[in-house]
This record gives C-alpha cells, structure tokens and sequence, in this order.
C-alpha cells in the first residue's frame, strides 16, 4: 500500500507541473523513507557552537601615566572576570630644595615592574587588582654643599662650612625592593566584547616598607663663630649629629611607606 500511494501522488504532482514543491510532500508525508531531507544536528537544548571570539586568542596592550611614572603594560584573559596583567613604569625629576642650610640637588628616579590580577565585579569594568611591584627601583639621590662660610645645621647643632675645605656630602633614600599593592579601578585592557579601545583609572596603593636614608659628609665644619674647624669624617661628635640627621629624614619620609598610586590608561586589544 506505501508503494501504491507514493505512484499516486508523483502522477499528480507531474499533473500540476508542480514536481519539486509535491515531491518534498511526498518525502515527508513517507516515514522512514531514506530520500527524506536531514534534519540539522543541532537540537534546541545541545551546546551551541562556539563564538569567533572563543577560538580567538586576546591580548590586550596599553600605555599609562601614573604617580609610579609613564609606563606600558599588557593584560591575558583567565576566566571570563579575571585577568593577569604586567606593567612597567619610568620617570626621572630633579629638582634642588635648601634643609638646615644645605643646598640638596635631588633626583627623584622611578622605575618599578608590576605583576597584578584583576578581578572583574560587574561588566561595566569595575575591578580590584592585588598584586606586587616585582622589582622597586624607586629612590631619591641628592648631592649635598654648603659654601665656605655659610652656616647650617645639623641635629639642631649650628656650624659654620670652613672656607679652606667646604663641606660636601652625597644623600640616598631608598626603600624595598619588591612590595605589595592593591589598586581599585574602572576599565578593562581586554573587553569581553568587539570593542578594541579601553580607558581605564586606578587607584590604590603599594606598601614599600619604611625609608632608608644614607646621608654621608664631608669636609671640615667649624663651630657657631667660624673657629674650631675639624674634619667631618673623624670628628665623633659631628658624626653623631650626620646619624642623627639622617634618622630626621628617614621619619619625615615614613608616610610613603605607603606609596599612593593613581593611575589613567587608554589601551587596545589584539
């Protein structure tokens, strides 16, 4: 009878000129018939294939300036929310400033290397990054005079440069070489869309343990009148007001043993 009825209705379809619309109703209207179109694979409920996006390795890269100095970075996708992200940051300043009569010409040297993990709160970019500075290179160092004559002090001990050999001396601050940081930010280097271009802000800060001051004098110094000149370097008591002098600078930098860091980017991903 399946045979019989699948005759018939090719003689009708060839009767109406209608063949190719009739014969797919002949194919569906025969269960099991091998001739039937395939149905696609994909059922409702299966995974779907996967986006462009998901077979494309993502790297985003950006440049930055913060209080750390101007730098670069590049950030990998780990999780959907969850970025690594390396950076470094350069910067010099000099600048000379007068303490207790001595004439400091300073150079503020910044050079550090980051390593941080970003954790995505939402999808609008707001994140919060722990991390270190791999390697902190920052420091101040300064080249100390005092003409002859002039007076300055030391330890709250007044002297008076010798005019025959003035006093001159170096100054360092310095702190750890390696600290932990937190930043909290907007932005995202590598957004989980088709955008290519981010901006991003941070702030935070990171903890770079106390400062190390080394001051170091030399020359001959002379007491209040100008008299009594002796060499810095074997005098005990001036030495003893050099150490003093140094344990005042180490105090009046204790605050950036938090170093603060704010910082604003722009960045595109690959």
């Amino acid at each position: 009878m399946r045979t019989f009825r699948v005759f018939g209705l090719l003689w009708l379809c060839a009767s109406i000129a209608a063949s190719s619309q009739c014969l797919a109703f002949a194919d569906d209207s025969v269960p099991g018939d091998s001739s039937a179109p395939a149905k696609s694979s994909a059922s409702p409920g299966g995974p779907a294939p996967k986006s462009s996006r998901e077979n494309h390795f993502e790297v985003g890269v950006g440049v930055k300036v913060s209080t750390l100095g101007i730098g670069g970075e590049v950030a990998l996708p780990v999780t959907d929310r969850a970025n690594v992200r390396f950076g470094f940051n350069a910067f010099n300043y000099n600048h000379t400033f007068l303490k207790d009569g001595v004439t400091y010409r300073g150079a503020l040297d910044l050079r550090s290397a980051e390593a941080l993990f970003d954790i995505f709160l939402s999808r609008a970019g707001f994140h919060v990054s722990p991390g270190v500075l791999l390697y902190n290179g920052n420091k101040i160092d300064a080249n100390a005079a005092v003409p002859g004559g002039q007076s300055f002090t030391l330890n709250g001990t007044t002297y008076v440069s010798d005019a025959a050999n003035p006093v001159t001396g170096t100054g360092k601050l310095t702190f750890y070489k390696a600290a932990p940081m937190l930043l909290l930010g907007f932005g995202n280097l590598v957004p989980r869309s088709n955008r290519r271009f981010s901006v991003s802000f941070e702030a935070g800060a990171a903890y770079q343990g106390p400062p190390h001051a080394a001051l170091a004098l030399s020359g001959s110094a002379c007491d209040f009148t100008g008299l009594n000149c002796r060499t810095i370097s074997s005098d005990p008591t001036i030495q003893s007001n050099v150490l003093a002098e140094q344990a005042k600078i180490n105090k009046s930098a204790s605050p950036f043993r938090f170093y603060p860091v704010v910082s604003f980017g722009v960045g595109y991903k690959f």
